[in-house]
């Protein structure tokens, strides 16, 4: 096969994974969409608890009630569709990997996805009843915390990606160890910077109030914790296999 017959059959392959993840993201948002306003309220339900008795959220612009409920549909979508997703974006790089690559890789890649979501419901159970109930209790007298729903999607997307990104570090830092970008022994001489690093960024991603900084950058800490202990597990393992190779 000649190189521009390689590379459109690459185009092909290519086109044919982006379709299927179109089509199936399409396909669950359809279903989703006549639960949408549901969808949003349950989103909205840990600020909504939050709120006095009779508290309510509102909508300032024309469009915005249809919209967002909308826009939550197709996030959850595309949430329920990212296995899925993940699973084309593999099968068209995986045959261009040596066997050794796949071996580390994919299961990188199944944590990290795995770990997004856990740091997305990490900030819905946890962390927005805290910060919320901070919210509504610092409101001066006489003012009514009525937060328009888009401006609150916005934030609630904000917490989301800040929780879902912290909780790579553990597989940001095996990485960095296995393509030898830094040793185990270094990550632990930094540790004191990362602390410090923790609470600088729980500071500049979360709302003014000590619980929420302690509640992004402890976790942050811990998970850095537990890249270097799955680092260390990881470089271990070759070691052994190889002195098994030599024994036998």
């Amino acid at each position: 096969m000649s190189a521009t017959q390689n590379i459109i059959a690459h185009l092909i392959e290519l086109r044919k994974r982006l379709l299927n993840s179109v089509v199936s993201l399409l396909l669950v948002f359809i279903c989703l969409f006549p639960w949408a306003s549901d969808l949003y309220a349950l989103l909205a339900q840990p600020l909504l608890a939050k709120l006095p008795q009779g508290g309510q959220m509102i909508a300032t612009d024309v469009t915005t009630p249809f919209f967002v409920p909308v826009k939550v549909a197709l996030m959850t979508a595309f949430l329920i569709t990212l296995p899925y997703i993940l699973y084309q974006i593999w099968s068209f790089v995986a045959p261009g990997l040596y066997a050794h690559e796949k071996r580390w890789i994919l299961p990188l890649v199944i944590a990290s996805m795995v770990l997004f979501l856990c740091g997305m419901a990490f900030a819905y159970i946890a962390v927005f009843p805290m910060v919320f109930g901070f919210i509504t209790a610092s409101a001066p007298a006489g003012v009514a915390v009525m937060t328009d729903i888009d401006k609150y999607l916005s934030f609630v997307l904000t917490m989301f990606l800040a929780f879902g990104i912290t909780f790579q570090v553990p597989v940001a830092v095996v990485a960095m160890v296995k393509m030898g970008f830094v040793s185990v022994a270094k990550l632990r001489e930094i540790r004191r910077y990362v602390i410090v690093g923790a609470f600088v960024v729980g500071a500049i991603m979360t709302p003014p109030d000590v619980v929420s900084q302690f509640m992004l950058a402890i976790p942050l800490w811990l998970l850095y914790e537990a890249g270097i202990w799955v680092a260390v597990w990881m470089t271990k393992v070759p070691k052994e296999n190889t002195i098994k190779a030599e024994e036998n």
